[in-house]
């Protein structure tokens, strides 16, 4: 039965990282009379970039389009740390007067759709109680990401126990921690990897990256010559518009590249690659994955740090399998053992579903690989639930302002309907056929797959992730395509 619950919001935001600020800005603006409130688990904003503190902490995407759509991007580094990425969450939150709207230390447990009270009850816990509270809304909109702000992923590495040194994953990073004059060796070789050897380098005696098989590798400058220019010369609005559709052009011809021109994108990169390192570098085995570009994130390394480190001397790569820890270090299976003070387990993300909230309709509940996705964003048989899911092949925040701007125009769609419940309902024919992501085959996106939704072959029960699609299927919405389902006459839950 539906407990009885003081407050109520049109709109409950749950999340205040990169997406769940943006959110809140855009239903400000598009719904001016809509109340909300933003739930966030921990005691600030700021999500993934107030998180990780490891050593170099960047973005791997340029802030002019993982910035948001209506608030420029002033700096001169377009690849930026993430001291400098918080800032700009906060600023933005501070321009349209959204921290007032945020309740922190709520973490949200579970989300009970009721069909007679047209809205869904939000129970959740506050940092360090034991009980839970209740509130009430007729719209959710979910903007928590796709990991564990709990743990990061770590595999199982056999003699763990045995090793004298400090082990950290980089989630867990310690503020205290020396590694000056250290031997550090990072297991891993995706974004964080490549983020960590360049800075740590400039202070240990020796780092090792140690990976399985190698990443997809690309330098670029921090800074982007063209923007800074454009910036000098142009209102700021008219210089990040412009800036911002540049490098959203470059970003799907690039990908497109690898999609129908894969070798030759490789020879390319690989070409680039021997050129930093010389010939005599072992570029096949460290530098060629057996996946062709983009079936996985490339990395990139910005004004060539990474092959600046390992031109030094002071690091370098091991591509090779784990035996087991011992005392001193790492046994590989090629018999060779890798000796360190520090071992950083940069092994990935440990991904959740929708935060890891649980989820009812109407006392049934919610099993989301049973379900197809509507447009990416939605879930057949949930109403009034919307995701924020961004790109896995570009910047996050340009599916994230997308999914803001649609989830707003649904609610005054809605409301001009005078309707209260949506529910993506698929027809005759439209079935599930292939994973909620296709086409990428990262572990931590694979470990995932099997609890996510399922997609179709055919809009809107598909998740193209490709920005050109996507803006097609969201703007300008048309929401009478049949597989959207409104009922209930509009009122207010008290």
């Amino acid at each position: 039965m539906t407990r009885v619950s003081s407050e109520f919001f049109d709109v409950v935001i749950v999340g205040a990282g990169l997406s769940g600020i943006g959110a809140a800005c855009h239903l400000q603006k598009e719904c001016p009379g809509k109340s909300y409130v933003i739930l966030e688990s921990r005691e600030t904003m700021g999500g993934t970039w107030d998180l990780f503190r490891y050593p170099g902490i960047r973005s791997d995407s340029d802030m002019h389009t993982l910035g948001y759509n209506f608030k420029p991007w002033k700096e001169s580094k377009a690849i930026a740390d993430g001291p400098a990425i918080l800032k700009y969450i906060k600023e933005t939150a501070a321009e349209h007067d959204i921290d007032r709207h945020i309740r922190y230390g709520q973490r949200v447990l579970r989300a009970s759709w009721s069909t007679a009270d047209a809205g869904w009850e939000i129970e959740m816990q506050q940092a360090g109680s034991t009980g839970s509270r209740f509130i009430r809304c007729n719209m959710l909109l979910m903007c928590s990401g796709y990991y564990n702000y709990e743990h990061g992923y770590l595999p199982e590495f056999a003699g763990r126990e045995r090793f004298q040194g400090v082990i950290i994953h980089p989630q867990d990073w310690p503020e205290d921690l020396d590694y000056s004059g250290k031997r550090v060796v990072v297991i891993g070789s995706g974004a964080t990897a490549m983020t960590l050897i360049p800075e740590m380098a400039k202070d240990v005696e020796q780092i090792v990256m140690l990976q399985r098989s190698p990443t997809y590798v690309i330098s670029f400058p921090d800074e982007d010559v063209i923007a800074n220019v454009l910036r000098a010369i142009l209102p700021e609005k008219w210089a990040y518009a412009i800036t911002r559709w540049k490098n959203i052009k470059f970003q799907q011809w690039t990908y497109r590249q690898t999609r129908i021109r894969p070798e030759t994108v490789r020879r390319i990169l690989l070409r680039r690659v021997r050129k930093e390192l010389g010939d005599d570098y072992d570029v096949e085995k460290h530098f060629t994955p057996r996946y062709d570009p983009w079936d996985q994130r490339m990395c990139l390394v910005p004004n060539s740090d990474l092959f600046e480190a390992i031109r030094s001397g002071k690091a370098s790569i091991v591509t090779d399998t784990i035996d087991t820890f011992t005392e001193r270090g790492i046994l590989l299976d090629s018999g060779n053992e890798l000796q360190a003070d520090i071992i950083v387990t940069a092994t990935g993300l440990d991904l959740i579903v929708l935060g890891g909230v649980e989820f009812d309709v109407d006392g049934k509940p919610v099993d989301f690989s049973q379900t197809m996705t509507y447009k990416g964003l939605m879930t057949s048989g949930v109403p009034n639930l919307v995701s924020t899911f961004g790109y896995i092949n570009a910047s996050w925040t340009l599916r994230a302002d997308l999914v803001a701007e649609w989830f707003c125009q649904l609610v005054n769609h809605m409301d001009s309907a005078g309707v209260c419940q949506v529910t993506p309902t698929p027809g005759p024919g439209d079935e599930p056929v292939s994973p909620y992501i296709m086409g990428f085959s990262s572990g931590y996106i694979q470990r995932v797959l099997d609890r996510l939704p399922k997609q179709s072959d055919r809009a809107p029960w598909s998740n193209p992730q490709d920005y050109r699609q996507d803006r097609k299927m969201f703007e300008n919405a048309r929401f009478d395509d049949g597989a959207l389902v409104f009922s209930g006459e509009i009122r207010r839950c008290a």
